[in-house]
């Protein structure tokens, strides 16, 4: 598909699940379906193995069978964009390289955790990285996983690199986003669904939203109203979608459980869970439910 170059990946993106089976194992079939109906219901692109995708406990392996699997399943109608980012510069690298070998129209490369590189050195992270492939690079800013935020600053100089086209925000920092919104022409992404109206009403590009693993229609909906110049009505989707991104994404659980929980009580393809993390429990899920029963009713 073709997107305009102010939303390089699409405007209305999903952070995808990783479906796995009853045992365990990495459910291709099921990955397949939960793309398709992901996009036929509004995603204009997805995102595979970053946080709501498990990544830190899928194998190199896995990573680039889902994403084989994946572009099989939607083909050109969609981007695809495979989250490769690791504590270490050469092991992305080398996630960087199958990503590509196995079909991604692009890459998510997170902030390297646990060592919290300083500036500079994120900087030279990211920039061999582009400068090693031939995708197009989305760096993902999430200072409250990694302990180490990328600065405006940073950004900004990162934001010459030809290959290096936009950013997952997550970093709660509205004001310092918009100083990079004015300085560059990176398409910034809301990674935190409360954030999607209010990023893309001071230019931002769209969002990755795990919420949209459940409603895809109802996020895409907040950004149609917007486009079609109805402000109001996007506020009120937006307001209206919240209590389902309060229950899914500032509960005590974290988004991929949240997600898994209604997608499995749904039917959909999901599965359980790898361990560290642990399923919901029936009170959270009863009242996931209930939440998620009251927006479609709405």
């Amino acid at each position: 598909m073709t997107t305009p170059p102010c939303a390089p990946f699409g405007r209305a993106l999903c952070a995808m699940v990783t479906p796995f089976t009853a045992e365990g194992a990495l459910d291709l079939d099921g990955a397949a379906r939960l793309a398709g109906r992901l996009v036929a219901r509004g995603c204009d692109g997805l995102v595979l193995s970053g946080t709501t995708g498990e990544s830190p406990t899928t194998t190199d392996a896995e990573k680039s069978a889902l994403i084989t699997a994946v572009k099989e399943a939607v083909g050109d109608r969609v981007p695809v964009v495979a989250g490769v980012g690791t504590a270490d510069t050469r092991h992305t690298l080398e996630l960087a390289r199958a990503a590509e070998r196995a079909g991604a129209d692009g890459l998510l490369v997170v902030t390297p955790y646990y060592s919290r590189p300083p500036q500079d050195a994120l900087e030279a992270h990211f920039r061999e990285i582009a400068d090693r492939t031939d995708l197009p690079v989305m760096l993902y800013d999430i200072p409250g996983r990694t302990g180490t935020r990328i600065a405006p600053d940073t950004l900004v100089r990162l934001a010459e690199h030809p290959r290096i086209v936009a950013v997952k925000d997550c970093a709660y920092d509205l004001l310092g986003t918009q100083r990079v919104l004015r300085r560059t022409e990176l398409a910034y992404y809301a990674g935190c669904d409360e954030y999607a109206l209010a990023l893309y009403a001071v230019g931002g590009a769209g969002y990755v939203s795990t919420v949209a693993n459940v409603v895809p229609d109802r996020m895409r909906a907040v950004l149609d109203a917007f486009d079609a110049g109805a402000t109001a009505e996007a506020a009120r989707r937006q307001r209206q979608a919240g209590e389902l991104i309060e229950a899914m994404m500032a509960s005590a659980l974290p988004g991929t459980v949240t997600a898994k929980s209604l997608l499995n009580g749904l039917g959909l393809p999901a599965g359980p869970v790898r361990a560290p993390l642990r399923p919901a429990g029936r009170e959270a899920a009863d009242g996931l439910r209930a939440v998620y029963e009251r927006l479609v009713a709405s």
